[in-house]
């Protein structure tokens, strides 16, 4: 989820989308560190105005795309990476009922939960170009081959938890400060902090943030805990209340069952995970030199390598996009779809 960048072989990538101003999130010493390495080591270039290429980490919105040049591989920040995933998803406001979830009108909670449960073991092979990545070598690395401690693949249902939130409405416009309290309170909830878990924040329908459907359908970033500990999380707003403009009806359903109506969920909420997985804490994990994460080189691509497709996840379908592989392509890079080793995949 940062602000989209480039082409990805030729095929026009969504640009980078301006941070929500007076944001109030909390960032490691960490992250500027790293993102002052990057720029050192002159893989990380200027921002154009208006645009930053530290957190938070924006999906921009279809209709917001716009070209930019051929993209070059990421490369390794100093950060962590996800080694054990696992997810936990709130959701926020009284909107979406008082002791149970009774507002869904499209049905985005079921068709979430089982997305996430469904990303594990041999029945998943495409979160699996993530695993490529890893922490411990040296910073500017581009092919890990190895070395280090790898992104984590999860052998099992990795999705933690849900919780209702229903303490409080939604404010109708939150701010990102106020989205990454929420991730704090869910956190202490759950009883869990640390860049091995992911909270996703989810906005209830009619709740829309500044920017969310034209300029961008989701974004991740860091804060901590009160304990001081680290904390993935993730915004995500009611992605049907944006229709094409984040995902609907992208990819030809065929006879799959997939509800196009619904698909930017799983599209926009896999990119989330997958560019948390890599880089917890934006960006300081694995980012090209303009700041774009794996997710970021590969939005959006309706034909060709690395198009949007339905995949099946342990026998069962879902929309979702392509990610960038650096091992792709004889190390030359690219965006793939399914990934079972750096010599199988596509």
């Amino acid at each position: 989820m940062s602000p989209l960048s480039r082409l990805a072989r030729g095929v026009a990538q969504p640009s980078r989308s301006p941070i929500e101003k007076g944001t109030t999130v909390l960032r490691s010493a960490l992250v500027a560190g790293c993102a002052t390495a990057l720029a050192a080591a002159g893989l990380l270039a200027s921002a154009p105005a208006g645009a930053s290429e530290i957190a938070p980490h924006h999906m921009n919105a279809h209709k917001a795309a716009a070209a930019a040049a051929a993209g070059n591989n990421l490369a390794y920040g100093g950060g962590n990476i996800v080694a054990s995933p696992h997810v936990y998803i709130v959701y926020w406001g009284n909107q979406w009922g008082t002791s149970s979830v009774t507002n869904d009108p499209s049905g985005e909670v079921p068709l979430q939960s089982s997305f996430f449960q469904h990303l594990y073991g041999s029945g998943d092979t495409w979160s699996t170009s993530t695993t490529q990545y890893c922490q411990g070598v040296a910073v500017g690395t581009t092919q890990c081959n190895g070395a280090g401690t790898p992104v984590g693949h999860a052998s099992s249902n990795m999705l933690g938890g849900t919780w209702l939130d229903s303490s409080a409405k939604t404010p109708s416009r939150p701010s990102s400060s106020a989205i990454a309290a929420e991730a704090k309170k869910a956190a202490a909830h759950f009883g869990i902090s640390g860049d091995n878990v992911q909270v996703v924040v989810d906005l209830p329908h009619g709740v829309s943030p500044s920017g969310f459907k034209t300029q961008w359908c989701a974004w991740h970033d860091h804060t901590t805990t009160s304990s001081g500990a680290d904390l993935p999380f993730t915004n995500l707003p009611y992605q049907s209340d944006a229709g094409a403009s984040c995902g609907a009806n992208f990819v030809a359903t065929g006879s799959s069952g997939v509800n196009g109506a619904t698909e930017g969920v799983t599209i926009v909420g896999g990119h989330e995970y997958a560019e948390t997985v890599s880089d917890p804490a934006p960006s300081s994990g694995w980012v090209d030199s303009s700041g774009a994460e794996n997710g970021d080189k590969c939005a959006w691509i309706s034909s060709g390598q690395g198009a949007s497709s339905i995949v099946s996840l342990n026998g069962a379908n879902f929309a979702v996009q392509s990610l960038w592989s650096n091992n792709f392509n004889g190390g030359a890079g690219g965006c793939v779809i399914s990934y079972t080793s750096a010599s199988n995949q596509h």
